[in-house]
């Protein structure tokens, strides 16, 4: 189930919605390098979970195509004077980020596409809800967010860098753990977290039912922070 606020994005991320949203602000995309580009529908919105429906945010149904497979870790690449579309050529941004990302054997435009796909989501998210956006990084949602926006989209730097002082639901203990005042970023409505410090005394602790953000203070003291169904936390202040 999704969160209420994203329960109908994946209406939105079809191809009619990505061709209003237009390239990215960079002029990165495919078609600005002469490479052909499959139709960008791409697959749902990510979004934390939710127990609770919404009403779509847009009417027609939507139409999954999936996303171009992301290149691996693992395996021989292709070199980089060898990175050329079916058809014209890639920009010399475009070709920095395709360097040591596409497996041999892949078309290095569907590589692209991927790279373009991310930056497509991060840019309406963050028209509809900035917390959202970060959240989606935050929590991996949308996975290669920050070399997506580091070599397709740098005008969501700013998301990448709050993104990476933030916590996605789960344990955090040591030096993982940042003092500081955090909001939650789309909790659901079974959202609850504890602060525990040395040899597990609770510090703090809450629960909310209600789906909208709260607020927490993780002190110098904390030892460990445990969350469920908050989805994400975002420091306060962290705002470039």
């Amino acid at each position: 189930m999704r969160n209420p606020f994203l329960a109908g994005a994946a209406v939105v991320m079809t191809a009619a919605a990505l061709a209003a949203c237009g390239s990215s602000a960079d002029g990165n995309d495919p078609e600005a390098a002469g490479a052909e580009r499959p139709v960008a529908s791409g697959p749902a919105v990510p979004g934390p979970s939710a127990t609770t429906p919404a009403t779509p945010l847009a009417e027609e149904p939507a139409t999954a195509v999936p996303s171009a497979p992301a290149a691996t870790a693992e395996g021989p690449k292709t070199p980089a004077d060898e990175l050329t579309p079916a058809t014209g050529t890639f920009t010399k941004k475009q070709k920095e980020y395709l360097e040591d990302r596409v497996p041999k054997g892949m078309d290095p435009a569907a590589v692209l596409q991927t790279g373009q796909e991310t930056c497509d989501k991060l840019r309406y998210l963050v028209k509809v809800d900035r917390d959202t956006a970060i959240g989606t990084i935050v929590t991996d949602e949308i996975p290669g967010a920050a070399d997506a926006v580091a070599g397709l989209c740098s005008q969501h730097r700013d998301l990448v860098d709050e993104a990476a002082v933030g916590y996605p639901d789960g344990t955090h203990t040591g030096k993982k753990l940042r003092p500081g005042v955090y909001r939650s970023a789309s909790p659901t409505t079974n959202c609850s977290w504890q602060i525990a410090g040395a040899g597990g005394r609770e510090l703090s602790s809450g629960t909310s039912d209600t789906g909208t953000s709260r607020k927490i203070t993780i002190p110098e003291s904390a030892r460990t922070f445990t969350s469920t169904g908050c989805y994400a936390w975002l420091l306060e202040g962290a705002k470039g």
